[in-house]
């Protein structure tokens, strides 16, 4: 059996999925986060089921890409049964995507999800008499407590197996009028063909659907000229385009519905979410509140770091001691088990994870309070600067996590030059991995404002080759009009879990190829081939004014960013950089770190998005682009410090 899980933006059906079948989707209070579908196999009281969680959508007509994805895994009819997840705090919009599911005429159930948000709101939900009128059964829950879980996945189990299709809900008589006289005269081998229920056939091509008319155009290329008939005569006789007369008919029959089965008592004063909101999306204080909480969260990254990483790297220290003591210095065995696999494995507990572990547990924490949807809506202005505007803020938000999801989410976007230029931009937006390099550099020997003040520059840089591609590639972008979600109480279980989530792609993807890189690197120092490798970068480390030794750390920091740090200390010898390298060459090398090449699983991930030629122009402009701007930083260093 195939659940498949739908909904709008942020109704929290990953929530549910992840609860199902443990966690293995992206879980924010974020809209837009689920970009591709997921799969999991659950066993299920004795019977192997299929979980598939879709991208969110808002309509199944789309030109989204990632809602389409959405869109078309339903059309296939691959699901036993749709299991669409509704926000009962927006019953009346959510309704609308329910009653198109509903024309699926698949075995369905709806999970009336955040029913707390509701009570708060002061909205009371009838469940029996909303699943009356559907025809389709009704779980109230909770996902993120938990509550009503496991009640759902029975109940969508057992409405696969007994197979109730939802109730037809039908439209106003004029619209059903064109629809029963479109059936009359189209050919009914058409729906038949496409796998499509008939009257949803009809009523996506009054809607004007553009895949669905160039499909129908291409099998029976005569029906075109009946649909565009009709849609002609439901025009002129509203005097409004035929899928806004449609849209505004769903909306009506969702607010008849909301009606009927719920009962609203609003606050009679602003809640502290109001008062505080008012705040967060001031056209000033909102800005004031957003350097507040990056200060803040900069101090408390920092502190942690630091306090860890000096308590470890003492302990490194007298182990390299102890083992040189043991085996001797110079020898093979040294290089082999000390300096290099040793080092490796440490390193990484020492030098990384300290501020790994705090900057993933607070990105966590803003994304799963809402704060970074107000983010989002702050910086919406600055993307109207770059001549982008509206969901191109969430692949650059995303990409403070991670690169690969930021390029995914390029998918959300309309227009292609929207997914090229957002995704060559977002690559340069610094992940978890280059923040970890700030931190335990810049931070670490300058002070956690100058940390900050990389960032901001960061953001300086990304919006003038923003502005200067939008130039060069004009083109009018939609505007924002974006799901801000309800501050939430963050759960220690889902910030643990996500953060584990992206913790475990360094310990399993990058620390392997961290304890091989500082091998290999021990292993060229002791045959001594890292001379031949430095001497070769060495037009590049000049030009940079960072000592040779520092060359074989960049070809490393391609694999994964995290390895320049780490091979940094083993280049140098020490773990203590600040002995060896000046500050003005510790912001040189941590600039030019922070722009150039992206890593290889970025590098794929712009292959597979956009196709290796844009792929190979990504990393031709970002290391042309560290090149000049390590110069520029070396240049400031010589004046500054």
């Amino acid at each position: 059996m195939i659940i498949a899980l739908i909904g709008q933006p942020n109704c929290g059906k990953s929530t549910i999925f992840n609860y199902f079948s443990g966690y293995k989707a992206m879980v924010s209070n974020f809209p837009g986060t689920t970009v591709k579908y997921t799969v999991s196999q659950v066993v299920f009281q004795g019977e192997e089921i299929t979980c598939v969680d879709l991208p969110g959508v808002y309509s199944l007509t789309s030109i989204d890409p990632a809602e389409l994805e959405s869109r078309n895994y339903l059309l296939s009819g691959a699901a036993d049964v749709i299991l669409n997840v509704i926000d009962a705090s927006h019953l009346d919009r959510s309704l609308e995507l329910t009653l198109e599911l509903m024309s699926l005429e698949r075995p369905m159930v709806v999970a009336l999800n955040m029913m707390d948000e509701a009570d708060r709101k002061g909205i009371r939900i009838d469940p029996a008499k909303l699943s009356q009128m559907l025809g389709v059964p009704v779980v109230p829950t909770i996902a993120a407590s938990g509550r009503g879980l496991t009640e759902l996945l029975e109940t969508a189990v057992a409405s696969g197996h007994v197979g109730v299709r939802p109730v037809q809900i039908l439209f106003s008589r004029d619209i059903e009028e064109e629809i029963v006289e479109l059936s009359d005269r189209l050919d009914p081998d058409c729906a038949r063909e496409m796998g499509l229920p008939l009257r949803l056939l009809l009523v996506k091509l009054l809607e004007d659907d553009p895949y669905l008319l160039e499909e129908v155009g291409r099998r029976h290329p005569y029906c075109l000229g009946l649909v565009r008939n009709h849609q002609k005569i439901l025009a002129e006789s509203h005097g409004r385009p035929p899928e806004i007369v449609i849209s505004s008919e769903r909306h009506a029959l969702s607010m008849n519905i909301f009606e009927a089965v719920a009962r609203v008592t609003p606050s009679q004063k602003p809640s502290w979410r109001e008062r505080l909101d008012w705040v967060a999306t001031h056209k000033f204080w909102g800005y004031v509140l957003l350097l507040s909480v990056l200060t803040l969260f900069f101090q408390v990254v920092f502190r942690l770091g630091e306090t860890t990483e000096k308590f470890l790297v003492g302990y490194l220290g007298e182990a390299q001691k102890l083992g040189a003591l043991w085996l001797g210095k110079q020898t093979l065995s040294y290089h082999l088990l000390v300096d290099g696999v040793f080092m490796g494995i440490f390193g990484g507990v020492a030098v990384v994870l300290p501020y790994l572990v705090p900057f993933l547990l607070g990105l966590a924490l803003l994304e799963d309070s809402g704060y970074l949807p107000r983010v989002a809506f702050l910086m919406d202005n600055l993307m109207h600067l770059l001549g982008l505007h509206g969901k191109s803020i969430i692949p650059f938000i995303l990409g403070y996590g991670c690169s690969v999801p930021a390029v995914m989410a390029t998918r959300i976007l309309e227009t292609p030059r929207d997914r090229m230029v957002v995704s060559l931009l977002a690559v340069l937006v610094p992940c978890s991995a280059r923040s970890v390099i700030i931190f335990a550099l810049v931070a670490y020997a300058l002070g956690p404002y100058w940390a900050l003040g990389v960032y901001l520059f960061n953001l300086l840089v990304i919006g003038i080759l923003g502005r200067i591609s939008t130039m060069l590639l004009p083109e009018v972008s939609p505007g924002l009009l974006m799901e801000i979600p309800e501050y939430r109480r963050p759960t220690w279980h889902n910030v643990l879990r996500k953060s584990w989530y992206s913790l475990k792609d360094f310990i399993v993807v990058a620390w392997p190829i961290l304890i091989a890189g500082s091998l290999v690197l021990s292993l060229l120092k002791y045959y001594g081939f890292e001379g031949a490798v430095n001497a070769a970068l060495r037009p590049l480390t000049g030009l940079l004014g960072l000592p040779a030794a520092v060359g074989t750390t960049l070809i490393f920091g391609i694999m994964r960013k995290e390895l320049s740090l780490i091979m940094l200390n083993e280049a140098l010898g020490t773990t203590n950089v600040t002995a060896v390298l000046s500050m003005a060459q510790l912001l040189t090398f941590t600039i030019f770190v922070l722009f150039y090449v992206p890593c290889a699983s970025t590098i794929a991930a712009l292959s597979r998005e956009l196709g290796w030629k844009q792929a190979g122009l990504a990393v031709v402009i970002s290391l042309g682009l560290a090149l000049l701007l390590g110069v520029l930083t070396r240049s400031f260093g010589a004046l500054v410090f």
